[in-house]
C-alpha cells in the first residue's frame, strides 16, 4: 500500500469514499500490505472493483490539478482568481507565491460567506499533496472554478519562480 499510495496519493481517500477502507483506526491498513491483502480482509472486497475506484480517482483528481505554468497563465488571464495557501503559518510566513492567503478559520468565514463562487481559486500546499483534498472541499460546496496546484509550491519555485527557497519538511522523510 505504500507505494501504491505513492504512485497514486488519493487512492486511500478513494477507498474510503466507495468501501469505507483506510480512512480511520478500525479499518486502516499498513504500508507494507498489498492492496490484495487489504481487500481479502475486508469482507473480500473484489481487487478489481479496488483498482477501477482507485484508477477513477487518479483521473478525477489529475482534472482537479493545474500546473504551476497554467497557474501564470490564468492570474494574466483572470487578475480576479485567488490563490490559498493551506500550508501552516510558518511555512506561509517563511516563503509564499505572490499574493496568496494562508488559509485560516477566518478567511474559510469570510470565503463562505462573501466570495463569488464563479471566481477562479487555486489551493496550494508544499508538494501537491494536502491541497487535493482542500480543493476537493471547495468543489463540494459550489466553488466551481476551483484547483489545486500540482506539485505545490515545491513544483512552483522549480518551474515559475526560482527565486522562491525550497525546503524539505523534517516528517516527509
Amino acid at each position: 500500500m505504500g507505494e501504491l499510495l505513492r504512485l497514486y496519493p488519493g487512492a486511500q481517500r478513494a477507498l474510503f469514499a466507495k468501501f469505507h477502507v483506510g480512512g480511520c483506526r478500525s479499518c486502516g491498513f499498513s504500508p507494507s500490505e498489498t492492496l490484495g491483502q487489504v481487500c481479502a480482509r475486508n469482507e473480500d472486497m473484489a481487487l478489481d472493483e479496488a483498482i477501477v475506484c482507485i484508477q477513477s480517482a487518479y483521473e478525477a483528481d489529475a482534472s482537479l490539478q493545474i500546473s504551476p505554468q497554467a497557474l501564470v497563465e490564468l492570474r494574466e488571464t483572470r487578475p480576479e482568481v485567488k490563490l490559498l495557501d493551506v500550508r501552516t503559518r510558518e511555512e506561509h510566513e517563511a516563503v509564499a507565491i505572490a499574493g496568496s492567503q494562508l488559509m485560516t478559520q477566518e478567511l474559510m468565514q469570510e470565503v463562505f460567506i462573501s466570495w463569488d463562487k464563479q471566481v477562479p481559486v487555486v489551493i496550494y500546499d508544499h508538494q501537491g499533496d494536502k491541497a487535493m483534498d482542500a480543493a476537493a472541499y471547495f468543489l463540494g460546496h459550489g466553488f466551481s472554478e476551483t484547483k489545486c496546484l500540482a506539485g505545490g509550491i515545491d513544483a512552483y519555485s522549480l518551474e515559475v519562480d526560482q527565486t522562491l527557497p525550497r525546503y524539505r519538511l523534517e516528517m516527509e522523510e
